[in-house]
């Protein structure tokens, strides 16, 4: 029998997320109730990047590829799994690092990047001293040809890399500049039985978006 997997965060209010002026808070509120209008409804308050989430290349990249335009057959198939160190803090995976961890095998279309990190699900320590790639190891991972990259971090950057640094976001940058997709804020990783599995990135289907929360499931077989 397969063994499925979900990969994403459930949403719901009060949930982490990131603190600044352009993720907001999520509110659920419920509208319709049982005994009075005799049916349950609600009104959804969340982001593009709320929770689980593909990045779309229009984030970062003006006149970008959106959401909506995201290729059917990229959305499910196989994928592969790497494990990579996590620690110390803002620990930086340099590119011999990651094909050591590959153990010299080309990496999947679609990857994941699994740093155990989603323990951290829930505090500050998740954004601020979360792992990351170097520049040049994203860029490898898109000439190798990934073209759907996920992470069990809040981001493919480095906290320090952020908005008004002098080199904002220069992974995003450098991945979603090449049409990649990204996934990030992935759960349960650590469930995974194999390095090997079928995957499936359900984003919402919002025309013109950046991104968008996504359901991701994994199947191993």
């Amino acid at each position: 029998m397969p063994r499925i997997i979900d990969l994403s965060f459930p949403i719901h209010e009060g949930m982490t997320t990131f603190p600044s002026h352009w993720h907001p808070m999520v509110e659920v509120s419920q509208l319709g109730r049982h005994g009075i209008e005799d049916r349950e409804s609600r009104k959804l308050v969340i982001g593009t990047h709320t929770g689980t989430h593909v990045d779309a290349p229009l984030h970062f990249v003006r006149g970008g590829t959106t959401i909506d335009k995201l290729p059917l057959d990229l959305m499910t198939g196989p994928a592969s799994l790497v494990d990579l160190p996590s620690r110390p803090a803002k620990r930086k995976i340099e590119l011999p690092e990651l094909k050591s961890a590959l153990k010299g095998k080309r990496p999947a279309r679609r990857l994941l990047l699994r740093w155990r990190w989603s323990k951290h699900w829930g505090t500050m320590r998740y954004y601020t001293e979360a792992p990351y790639l170097s520049v040049e190891a994203c860029r490898w991972l898109v000439a190798s040809g990934v073209r759907l990259l996920g992470t069990d971090t809040p981001s493919v950057d480095c906290h320090d890399h952020g908005w008004r640094t002098a080199n904002d976001a220069p992974n995003h940058r450098a991945l979603l500049g090449r049409g990649l997709f990204l996934v990030e804020y992935l759960n349960n990783l650590d469930k995974l039985r194999k390095t090997t599995f079928e995957l499936t990135v359900a984003p919402l289907n919002i025309l013109g978006a950046d991104g968008a929360p996504a359901r991701v499931l994994a199947v191993e077989r």
